[in-house]
């Protein structure tokens, strides 16, 4: 079967096809499973240091105002 008509056929773009055929491209099951986990973690972890680094900033100028 063609690539235009798998696509068409599944509802995505020959580009969403192409960009995900070069990440994911020769992986495993188990690995692109890891790969996706490890980039929640990432995400879950990249939002903690943020919303922490915002509650220092905060502290920081209540800090400057008090003395």
């Amino acid at each position: 079967m063609p690539v235009a008509n798998l696509c068409r056929k599944h509802g995505i773009s020959d580009a969403t096809l192409y960009t995900w055929r070069s990440k994911y491209g020769g992986m495993e099951v188990s690995d692109a499973r890891k790969l996706k986990a490890l980039e929640d973690e990432n995400r879950r972890l990249k939002k903690l240091l943020a919303e922490s680094m915002l509650d220092v900033a905060t502290l920081r100028e209540m800090m400057g105002k008090n003395f």
